[in-house]
């Protein structure tokens, strides 16, 4: 059910054409008038992660330009991976969502949360109320390993997991078979070392972090004993930084193995380690030799690291029973590109979960173009093209984030990519290569919202919300302990809005 405080339930469901006209600011006098009090430039920003949140903080320091911004998400709440991404334990990462409430609180921001783009608005509404669109949607899929057995219950892509320890509304249901011995994870990136730990803590280790209470409890009660994480590649090449790899060797119950032959550098990783050119290589080379060192420790939980390994089949019947893989050797390309290849040395290792972390994938919008093979959206410098060589531009259309160049980099990544969209968004103002909105006024935008009966979030509801989560948290000396559930966000937001003084005064 859903809680509409003084609006019908949601009901509308938008067709889309593609074959529509747009109109074009050609008239450079028109363009000229964009920006101030009487005609502000009207920005919609789609998504409310970080490259949104600086797409917005970028254009507040146009200090000449008059912009309403206005960020819209699916979810009641705001901050996207920062809030469903970021592991539990990382609270110090978390922290800066405070500079987003900085550019959430300035009078031009408003957040309409729990209004689905392609669903409740379309994107002919958004070109009827913005002079331009940016999409900061982010990569919300996984990639496939492509291989036999990759979707045996017990087969889970790392997302899914990552999402549902967050407490993400979508995968609140979701279920983990914690009961198995043994589990792998496939990745050396920052998400499989964040879905090893997870699986390695203790419960005396989790209580302290905000991590989602039901997910708190099924680990509680994990049986996993031993951990593989494989890589294709080897040790130099590994994604994952400095801290996360030093993470694994400080857990209170689980201890990281790896044999001496693991840590052996070929000719080619060595050449590039002794270059120095990568220092997070070096030092993560330098803590995974010293680990192959470690005598045993005798701690419940082995976390044992496997590199130039990939899978090559998922084993089981009616679940996953055993995962095949293959040793791999690495090459140099023609273009000097270090590359992993199969060998024919085979493996196979007995267990009952697997974890896949071999990469995000966008996916695609209603009516915004997308190359399927990428997972982006094309785009020069943030500017949507029609296709990924030779396409046109896309009027009014922008892009930022990892739906802009793909999942890399960390958060602060994210600050100088929204930048540049938006200073392609300002030139294109500049030169009248924005959209002509018939209807561009927040009051229009919110009467359609009212009308349709979507029941959108504000930033004000979001900082209830928060406020709430912390109380609760609080309570059992826990940072917080989240909503997983939007039809409880959005009775709770019912609740706060009916005992507001009714600014009539009736």
């Amino acid at each position: 059910m859903l809680y509409c405080w003084g609006h019908s339930t949601r009901c509308y469901t938008a067709g889309h054409s593609t074959n529509r006209k747009i109109s074009l600011r050609k008239d450079k006098s028109m363009s000229l008038q964009l920006g101030t009090s009487t005609h502000p430039l009207r920005i919609a920003i789609i998504g409310s992660g970080p490259s949104g949140f600086y797409a917005a903080g970028r254009l507040q320091e146009q200090k000449t330009l008059v912009v309403e911004i206005d960020m819209f998400d699916r979810l009641p709440t705001p901050y996207g991976l920062v809030r469903g991404g970021v592991a539990p334990d990382h609270q110090k990462i978390k922290s800066v969502t405070k500079v987003y409430d900085k550019i959430a609180s300035k009078p031009n921001f408003r957040f309409y949360g729990n209004v689905e783009f392609g669903t409740d608005l379309t994107l002919e509404d958004f070109e009827r109320h913005y002079h331009a669109i940016i999409y900061a949607v982010g990569a919300q899929s996984d990639r496939q390993l492509g291989i036999p057995g990759e979707d045996l219950p017990g087969s889970h892509a790392a997302t899914e997991f990552v999402a549902w320890y967050n407490a993400h509304p979508d995968y609140r249901q979701f279920e983990f078979d914690l009961s198995q011995e043994k589990a792998v994870v496939i990745g050396l990136g920052n998400v499989a070392m964040d879905v090893v730990r997870i699986l390695a803590q203790t419960y005396d280790e989790l209580y302290p972090t905000d991590i989602a209470d039901y997910a708190l409890e099924e680990l509680k009660t994990s049986n996993i004993k031993e951990i593989y994480v494989l890589g294709r590649r080897g040790p130099a090449q590994s994604a994952f930084t400095n801290p996360e790899i030093k993470e694994l060797g400080e857990l209170h119950d689980a201890e990281v193995i790896v044999a001496p032959e693991e840590v052996a550098l070929d000719s080619y990783s060595q050449a590039f380690i002794e270059s120095g050119e990568d220092k997070v290589a070096v030092k993560n080379v330098e803590i995974l030799k010293a680990y192959s060192q470690r005598e045993s420790q005798g701690k419940t939980r082995k976390i044992i690291m496997r590199f130039l390994t990939s899978p090559v089949e998922i084993i089981g019947k009616d679940r996953v029973e055993a995962i095949r893989i293959v040793k791999n050797e690495l090459y140099q390309t023609e273009k000097g590109e270090i590359r992993p290849r199969e060998t024919d040395q085979y493996e196979t290792i007995p267990v009952g979960l697997v974890f896949r972390s071999v990469g995000y994938l966008g996916t695609p919008l209603p009516g915004v173009p997308f190359y399927e093979k990428w997972g982006t959206i094309p785009n020069e410098k943030g500017r949507i093209m029609t296709a990924i060589k030779d396409g046109q531009q896309v009027t009014g259309g922008y892009v930022v984030g990892w739906i802009k160049r793909g999942p890399s980099g960390v958060i602060g990544t994210n600050k100088p990519d929204s930048v540049e969209t938006v200073d392609m968004l300002l030139e294109d103002m500049t030169n009248g290569k924005l959209l002509d909105p018939a209807t561009p006024s927040r009051e229009a935008i919110e009467n359609l919202l009212n009308e349709r009966g979507i029941a959108y979030v504000t930033f004000e509801d979001w900082l209830k919300l928060d406020e709430l989560e912390q109380e609760r948290g609080a309570a059992v000396n826990r940072p917080r302990v989240k909503f997983s559930q939007v039809d409880e966000m959005l009775e709770v937001v019912s609740k706060v809005h009916q005992s507001l003084p009714d600014p009539a005064g009736d």
